[in-house]
């Protein structure tokens, strides 16, 4: 096995297959690769695979079906490859369980970064929950003043009702886990720890890239809307109502922000 664990390359165009294949390997990966849907799917339950790229345009059946299919059994690392840029696409992938959605044809380097961006901030854990998850104290006021947003202690912010470890990377909502993605966790830690400051798409852009994108990096549409994707998947599992939210705050044309702490 590679020092990274293993990796499948599912893609019907050879010379891309083969190109993923040097890309991966060089980056220390053991590298299997099959060139249809269904293959893959075996391949990556087999191998046991620890990141996967996914070509969407598949001979057999479409890469969105081989990604519901893995995630039947796998939480691998999933990227998406596809020739076309579309919204719906992006959403669907994202929504599906892929951990992101690269559009061809793309840089090595960069598919190399975003991937190793992943492996540095591993999945939350799906144990237990931490034992900082208690129910927070009625302080507080409803004001929204951003002093108040969040209450820390030790490793765990808390607010109202939520508590994210950043240790154990786990995160509960009044004491229930709640299974987050890495790019989830981490949209969600940067807005607890912001404590009401608001977040530009571009600011969660660089959260979810990790280092690669740097200050002077170009933020696409595409990268912005992935971003609108993560934090709607997120609202989803809060169960958070838009008209009366609790944790996550749209400031339109501009980006996200926590809300105001309220009195529990």
């Amino acid at each position: 096995m590679g020092d990274l664990g293993v990796a499948v390359v599912i893609e019907d165009d050879v010379d891309v297959r083969n190109l993923l294949d040097a890309v991966l390997q060089q980056a220390g990966f053991e590298v299997h690769s099959a060139g249809t849907g269904r293959d893959g799917v075996d391949v990556a339950r087999q191998r046991q695979a620890n990141v996967i790229t996914l070509d969407v345009g598949l001979p057999d059946i479409d890469g969105f079906e081989v990604l519901r299919r893995i995630r039947q059994f796998s939480d691998a690392y999933i990227v998406m490859l596809t020739g076309r840029d579309e919204e719906l696409d992006t959403i669907t992938a994202l929504q599906g369980g892929a951990d992101d959605y690269i559009v061809k044809p793309f840089r090595p380097r960069e598919l190399r970064a975003r991937i190793s961006a992943m492996l540095r901030r591993p999945r939350v854990a799906g144990g237990e929950a931490p034992a900082s998850t208690a129910a927070e104290s009625g302080a507080g006021s409803t004001s929204g003043a951003a002093s108040a947003a969040a209450s820390r202690r030790g490793s765990v912010l808390q607010h109202n009702g939520l508590a994210l470890d950043t240790e154990t990377r786990t995160v509960a909502l009044r004491g229930t886990p709640l299974g987050l993605t890495r790019s989830e966790f981490d949209l969600l830690h940067e807005l607890l720890r912001g404590t009401g400051a608001v977040r530009t798409r571009a600011d969660l852009v660089r959260v979810v890239r990790g280092e690669y994108y740097g200050e002077d990096t170009y933020i696409s549409e595409a990268d912005e809307r992935a971003v609108e994707v993560h934090i709607g998947n997120l609202r989803r599992k809060l169960r958070e109502d838009p008209q009366d939210p609790r944790w996550l705050v749209t400031v339109r044309g501009v980006g996200y922000r926590l809300a105001p702490k309220r009195a529990e």
